[in-house]
């Protein structure tokens, strides 16, 4: 094995560097050697460069959370992964002995770090991972499919929470690769109408084909309009997949509906008429990454019942990761697969 890898390291102030480092070694007897055959760029990882930062990441830490990986080498404590074992990563690690985690919300781990973000991730040739972390996937699944695993457990997760009926409305806000997922969800999952709303008309483009019954670009359309128009009263459920669409949720939902508020952007303030909520009893909901829905994800994929493949529209080595961070933050791309 090679002693050295070129790794994608955070160096803070929207710097991203790409380095000659060290090839991770086991340390841990219940850690994981990996090489990584694929990941993705995230929309976290955009806003990590961000200047201000959107969100926050260790200064010195190879970034990205979505990947997968073949099993190279185990710790002598790790039991149910072999050499040769494909798996897709849960970057969230947390610690099982919080309040949180003994009551079952291991999402909101008062002590979770992550992979990709504070502790180095997969924008690599090779990482190192505890194996609780590790799923196994088919060694048939391809790798580039295989890193839909992280975003998608998280959706998978809010979709749980709002308890879609089928024949259900459902607007939602952004069509970027979270907004794109929710709707084939929501589409494979049996909902009626499927308002999404986007501005860009590249990233609108593949809502259609992701299950969306109809299209709005709020910038030509009165989206509350077409909503009512659609829908009568309002969607039964609206999804900002945006972060800083609160305010637009509470315009397109009918009473008694419910609110995801699922994006996430550390800078977006927005002011809400709080007595609105209470007048129309409305259900506000946050989602907050993954919880136990690996495993059902996993099953999801290899089912093939969503279009994953038809989201991928960029594919850069690891080398070129400049200009996937590029394309995503200009809006030109959907889902950008890295190849280390």
């Amino acid at each position: 094995m090679k002693e050295k890898m070129l790794a994608a390291v955070f160096e803070g102030e929207g710097r991203l560097s790409l380095k000659e480092v060290p090839v991770p070694k086991i340390k841990r007897p219940d850690e994981v050697l990996l090489k990584v055959e694929a990941a993705s760029i995230c929309g976290t990882d955009v806003h990590i460069l961000e200047i201000p930062p959107g969100h926050p990441a260790n200064k010195g830490v190879i970034l990205g959370h979505e990947y997968t990986g073949k099993v190279l080498k185990v710790g002598e404590d790790v039991r149910d992964l072999k050499e040769g074992d494909r798996v897709v990563v849960n970057p969230n690690l947390t610690c099982g002995a919080c309040s949180y985690c003994r009551m079952g919300m291991p999402n909101m781990c008062e002590n979770m770090t992550t992979l990709g973000i504070f502790i180095d991730g997969g924008f690599a040739g090779y990482n190192v991972a505890p194996a609780k972390a590790l799923h196994k996937i088919s060694p048939n699944l391809k790798p580039e499919i295989a890193v839909f695993a992280e975003p998608l457990s998280c959706v998978v997760n809010a979709v749980r929470r709002l308890k879609l009926q089928p024949g259900e409305s459902v607007v939602v806000l952004g069509a970027g690769p979270i907004g794109l997922l929710f709707t084939q969800i929501f589409k494979a999952s049996g909902a009626g109408k499927i308002i999404v709303s986007e501005v860009s008309d590249y990233r609108g483009s593949y809502a259609e084909e992701s299950g969306a019954t109809r299209l709005v670009n709020p910038l030509r359309e009165d989206l509350e309009k077409v909503v009512k128009e659609e829908t009568g009263i309002g969607s039964d459920i609206a999804v900002d997949a945006v972060g800083t669409l609160f305010k637009e949720t509470m315009k397109v939902v009918r009473r008694g509906g419910r609110i995801l508020l699922f994006g996430q952007n550390y800078q977006a303030r927005a002011q809400i008429a709080q007595n609105d909520i209470t007048r129309g009893e409305l259900t506000v909901l946050g989602s907050y990454i993954a919880r136990f829905t690996f495993p059902p994800t996993v099953k999801i994929i290899e089912s093939k019942i969503l279009k994953l493949e038809k989201l991928i529209t960029h594919r850069f080595p690891l080398e070129e990761i400049h200009k996937g961070i590029e394309v995503m933050r200009d809006r030109r791309a959907i889902k950008v697969i890295i190849k280390p």
